[in-house]
């Protein structure tokens, strides 16, 4: 069989691009990388383009480039090198590519993302600033170059299993799938769903990132122990699925089996289950519509015994509170919520906050930006500017703060 698909994976040493490059490797016959790219880790990502015959990287400097070249096995063809966050966009939209793994996580991986849908690929979608940050200018993107957008997050990629399956089914809906009544998207809860609320802000960063469940990098786990994750999901489902948001429900599973349901107007709840691991939607988004070999083991039903279900706590988990209001005030406040929640993070993984002062610096970003919470940015500039005039906001908070 032919090469199904040439791949630029877009931030191959996290998580998403590590599991993407396992199933890759079982798929000699039906995919290959053309490009991989890398912010820190440029020594993996050396090993990387060696071992799948990358012939593209994408590094951010100098120093970088350097470092790649240090690092890269003697004997062995040396790629071409591109350097720079316009050679990572440009490298996005390449001819050779017909798709596009957009992992990079935070604001940084919208515009490799919102290059490849403009450059009409299919956009394998696992970062969640392209639609929290600029969900009209992407989806706008998808519909006016026809590109094809699948995306990756375990939940979404459930409700897309479990929505209608129709031959003219579009990638980028403007309404709501025929005969459906609400979109049901699972949280596991975190480390932190059964923890006294006292405890919270004594919490440390490697227990935040104790996930029970997933494995993910340390940002993300985080945002799973605060659930601000969920509510960027919401989000996220909101536009990937046309969807209102009193018609989205988050329910808490601790069990993470199944991964997120689809509610039909007639009573029926279709539900996709699988073990706990992000190669099942990755291999699911390369082959679509095929199913193919992902490396996941099978579900054993019998031995759980149980599957829980709970509403979620917003006492506990103000950050999804916040995330719902941002969502139903307007793009601009979803931009901040972004912005001031990986600020506010990254302080708390660097021991200058405390983990109960995370929703506290996002909620007062949102109070400060009431005033433009119902822009709707028309360029990437215009996202940008928000993303970036929040960020300076919520520093000069954790300033404080500390």
């Amino acid at each position: 069989m032919s090469v199904l698909h040439r791949l630029c994976i877009l931030g191959s040493t996290g998580s998403i691009g590590v599991s993407t490059l396992d199933v890759v490797g079982r798929h000699p016959d039906r995919l290959s990388v053309y490009a991989l790219t890398a912010h820190t880790r440029i020594e993996a990502l050396a090993a990387q383009a060696a071992t799948h015959h990358a012939r593209v990287v994408v590094v951010p400097d100098d120093a970088a480039r350097a470092r790649f070249m240090a690092a890269w096995p003697s004997g062995q063809v040396l790629p071409e090198i591109r350097q720079g966050a316009q050679a990572l966009a440009d490298t996005a939209a390449d001819p050779e590519v017909t798709a596009v793994m957009a992992a990079i996580v935070g604001a940084a991986g919208l515009p490799g993302a919102l290059a490849a849908a403009r450059a009409g690929k299919r956009v394998l979608l696992a970062n969640k600033e392209a639609l929290v940050a600029a969900g009209a200018l992407f989806m706008g993107a998808v519909r006016t170059h026809g590109a094809q957008l699948l995306p990756i997050d375990s939940e979404h990629n459930a409700i897309f299993q479990c929505l209608p399956q129709t031959p003219d089914r579009s990638f980028a809906p403007a309404e709501p799938a025929p005969g459906v009544r609400r979109l049901l998207l699972t949280a596991s809860g975190g480390p932190f769903r059964c923890t006294a609320l006292s405890q919270l802000e004594h919490v440390t960063p490697d227990e935040a990132c104790a996930h029970p469940n997933w494995r993910m990098g340390r940002k993300i786990s985080v945002d799973s122990a605060t659930m601000l994750n969920k509510g960027l999901e919401v989000i996220e489902a909101h536009w990937l699925f046309s969807m209102p948001v009193d018609r989205i429900q988050v329910v808490v599973h601790p069990q993470s089996v199944v991964h997120s349901m689809v509610e039909y107007d007639d009573g029926s709840v279709l539900a996709q289950l699988g073990q706990p691991d992000m190669r099942t939607p990755i291999a699911f988004g390369l082959g679509f519509p095929d199913r193919i070999h992902s490396g996941v083991g099978l579900l054993e039903l019998t031995r759980l015994g149980h599957l829980d279900f709970e509403a979620p706590d917003l006492v506990r988990f103000p950050c999804l509170r916040l995330s719902l209001n941002a969502l139903k005030q307007g793009q601009g406040a979803c931009i901040t919520l972004n912005a001031a929640n990986e600020v506010a993070v990254e302080g708390f993984l660097n021991g200058r906050l405390r983990y109960t002062q995370i929703p506290a610096i996002i909620e007062q970003c949102l109070e400060d930006s009431a005033a433009g919470a119902s822009t709707t940015p028309e360029s990437l500039d215009e996202v940008l500017e928000i993303d970036s005039r929040t960020r300076r906001m919520a520093a000069q908070l954790c300033r404080q703060a500390a």
